[in-house]
């Protein structure tokens, strides 16, 4: 069962620069568990059913003019029993003025209430996005990631076999570091994988006989990025002689990472390989096949082979 992530409203406030408008006790001790948010229209029209204490609630145009059309006492009533449900949060958008005797329920009922000047669904989406990330299914990989011609490449492989190294020449080459060593990857959705680094090891590159760098500090910042969507995983291992390599690229190996299928190409290591050319290349060629175009079929094509979809026994003999 995967565990249950929370970030504190403090941090949100932070990020958003959220004007604090009342707020019961210390917003580093008030945490929002969901992605989801919630306009509390149906509430306050009396549909009490689902409805979910702990979405943040945004009240904008519409809210605040349906109480000011209502009587009072009865406009009171329902802005009363929206701040009883206890939500977690109520962000009024737009800079509108809160009516005071609607403060006064968010004070009896202990809701902190915020403050924007953006537009009601704007800020929700920016909202739901940002939740999406920092409430994502996580886990840490020991590998590097980049960002290799616009593609998100994660390298993975045993302890010693040249990941660093070979992160290092990307870079020279122009390509951008986003983790080494240890990759924290997040399931944004339900197809999207977005990895980022630890923030106390951001940017460093650790070389064995050489020690730890700094890559921001020596190829500048144009040479690291803070994330990125991973889109394919290329296994390092060292070179086995008994083993037979994809040498056509037909196969479609998938990871699972927290789910989510990743395309993986698996890349042999031996003295005379220049693997950041290699992962150049691979990154280039899963970007083709994305966009529709595979060299190995249009090879088959060009020798009148196209039609052909060879099973096992024909692929190992295509391979040897």
């Amino acid at each position: 069962m995967m565990p249950k992530y929370t970030v504190s409203l403090e941090k949100i406030i932070k990020d958003h620069k959220f004007e604090v408008v009342y707020m019961p006790k210390a917003a580093s001790d008030i945490y929002v568990s969901t992605s989801d948010v919630n306009r509390p229209g149906l509430l306050l029209c009396g549909f009490e059913e689902y409805f979910d204490p702990e979405r943040i609630q945004f009240i904008g145009l519409t809210e605040i003019e349906y109480l000011k059309s209502l009587p009072e006492d009865e406009g009171d009533k329902k802005f009363e029993n929206l701040f009883a449900k206890k939500p977690v949060c109520v962000i009024i958008t737009r800079g509108l003025d809160f009516p005071e005797r609607c403060l006064e329920f968010a004070k009896k009922h202990e809701v902190p209430v915020l403050l924007t000047l953006d537009q009601t669904s704007r800020c929700m989406s920016t909202i739901i996005a940002y939740l999406n990330v920092e409430l994502a299914p996580r886990v840490t990989r020991h590998g590097v990631l980049l960002e290799v011609s616009g593609e998100g490449v994660l390298i993975l492989g045993d302890s010693g076999v040249g990941k660093s190294e070979t992160a290092l020449e990307l870079i020279k080459r122009g390509h951008r570091l986003i983790a080494d060593d240890a990759v924290e990857i997040r399931r944004v959705s339900e197809k999207t994988l977005v990895g980022s680094a630890p923030d106390n090891i951001r940017h460093y590159i650790e070389l064995r006989g050489v020690g730890i760098i700094n890559a921001r500090r020596i190829f500048g910042m144009g040479a690291v990025k803070m994330t990125e969507k991973i889109d394919m995983v290329v296994q390092l291992e060292l070179w086995d002689s008994t083993k037979i390599y994809d040498r056509l690229g037909l196969d479609d190996e998938k990871m699972n990472i927290l789910g989510v299928e990743v395309p993986v190409t698996t890349v042999p290591v031996k003295p005379g390989r220049n693997l950041s050319i290699i992962i150049e290349a691979a990154a280039m060629n899963n970007r083709q096949k994305k966009m529709g175009y595979n060299a190995a079929r249009e090879l088959l094509h060009s020798l009148g082979m196209s039609d052909i979809i060879p099973d096992e026994k024909e692929l190992e003999t295509w391979k040897s």
